[in-house]
């Protein structure tokens, strides 16, 4: 397996408030996070930077490929946790940080399957058997109007209240995590991206970047990102893609 990402400030943003980390264990699972911070200025990257490297640091700590598949859920679940603790700590220490808070999305590749765990809109994707899925829900004002049939999916991404998240890591004392779990075969693909990304590009385009740059995950996260700053890029955008499985 390996993995590759890709981050940009977009073309209108003067700082970029996303973070990712990424990675391979030794033993030959892959990871990744992206997370999307918000809470003014400086919040939003303090926010970002301290959840991507505490999950990094849980996983580091705690994966070991002999891990059950429950074991590995209660691993991502905790990491994320642990993300939330050290965030909101961190702004009831800090008065300029008070209110912070980020997005998270995690993947991990391990024996046949791919783990996800995610908080607020930044997505998850895979390209299994050729067909590419989102598969997470993103916790958020527009896509709780989108299930209760009140506006269409392409009405959301243009909607006035689409930056509207409904759960956020690190500005309450707990958070709360979606986890799925999805069979994996060789030649899939997964993928996570901020909204940066996911607010220009529906599947079926995403579907075509993935057929026409798949074989390489650098290429692929770099044209995706193309893609989004050429289409306005009001965001910032980040990318990480775990390719060879």
């Amino acid at each position: 397996m390996r993995v590759d990402f890709e981050t940009d400030v977009g073309a209108v943003r003067s700082a970029n408030q996303d973070s990712c980390e990424c990675g391979i264990f030794d033993s030959g699972e892959a990871w990744a996070i992206v997370c999307d911070g918000m809470g003014g200025a400086k919040g939003g990257n303090v926010a970002s930077s301290i959840a991507a490297k505490t999950i990094r640091e849980e996983l580091e700590a705690g994966f070991d490929s002999s891990l059950s598949q429950p074991n590995v859920k209660n691993l991502l679940i905790n990491a994320v946790r642990r993300a939330n603790d050290a965030v909101h700590q961190a702004a009831s220490q800090t008065p300029d940080l008070q209110g912070m808070g980020t997005t998270a999305v995690v993947l991990l590749a391990a024996q046949g399957v791919l783990h996800v765990v995610h908080v607020g809109d930044s997505r998850a994707y895979l390209q299994h058997q050729g067909v590419l899925s989102q598969i997470t829900m993103d916790h958020s004002y527009v896509q709780d109007l989108v299930n209760f049939g009140q506006i269409t999916p392409e009405e959301a991404r243009v909607h006035p209240k689409r930056n509207i998240i409904t759960r956020v890591l690190g500005v309450h004392e707990q958070v709360q995590c979606d986890y799925g779990l999805w069979d994996l075969e060789p030649g899939d693909i997964a993928l996570a991206c901020s909204d940066g990304l996911s607010n220009y590009m529906d599947e079926a385009q995403m579907e075509q970047y993935l057929e026409q740059y798949g074989e390489d995950g650098k290429v692929l996260s770099q044209e995706l990102i193309r893609f989004a700053v050429e289409s306005g890029g009001s965001d910032n955008i980040t990318v990480a893609v775990i390719s060879d499985i």
